[in-house]
């Protein structure tokens, strides 16, 4: 067993007030308990769906994450146990994505727009997220659960990645309230 030092602080089981989590309760697994009574939102699906890119566009919003290859020569790794080389630290952050094993590639941007208006979302919220999938298999089919939701009023956009792995899966929806950023609702190991 290796020492997960995740955070559990930005699950969604710690996620407030009540109508931001009712809002991403209706499209999350971490909120899948709560979905029952939760709104339906607006969805706007990816638009281009490729290995290192997805962009999703539509109603006036535009947004585009972009993947890179992770160099471990560029970063100061720590490992949980020195012989074994099992990452669990990159640059003093625990990351996401396959975690015990050394990240192939590392989320490089989100840009995010909403009627012409750039919606910065700082690097922070996204540079501890490796290995990224916009895409998996479910019965021979290639299928994504990623896209933007919007809440009734218009005031919160959300974009929701879901990435599901081989050993591992984490989804991380970004809220953006009134064209700012406001925080990022992780969850891992699900399903």
């Amino acid at each position: 067993d290796i020492t997960d030092t995740r955070k559990k602080t930005e699950s969604f089981k710690r996620l407030q007030p009540a109508n931001i989590r009712s809002e991403v309760a209706s499209f999350t697994f971490g909120g899948i308990t709560e979905s029952a009574q939760a709104p339906a939102l607006q969805k706007i699906s990816p638009t281009i769906l490729s290995r290192d890119s997805l962009v999703i566009a539509g109603d006036g919003i535009y947004a585009k994450v972009s993947l890179a290859s992770f160099n471990p020569k560029g970063h100061k790794i720590q490992y949980d146990d020195e012989a074994e080389k099992i990452p669990i630290r990159i640059d003093r952050k625990t990351y996401y994505g396959d975690y015990g094993k050394m990240p192939v590639t590392s989320v490089q941007s989100i840009i995010l727009t909403i009627n012409g208006d750039t919606v910065h979302i700082p690097q922070e919220a996204y540079s501890d997220l490796m290995n990224m999938k916009f895409s998996y298999l479910n019965s021979g089919a290639e299928r994504t659960n990623d896209g933007i939701f919007i809440s009734k009023d218009h005031k919160r956009i959300y974009l929701y990645l879901f990435s599901k792995g081989n050993t591992s899966s984490y989804e991380v929806t970004f809220i953006i309230q009134d064209k700012s950023y406001l925080k990022r609702v992780l969850d891992y190991d699900l399903l």
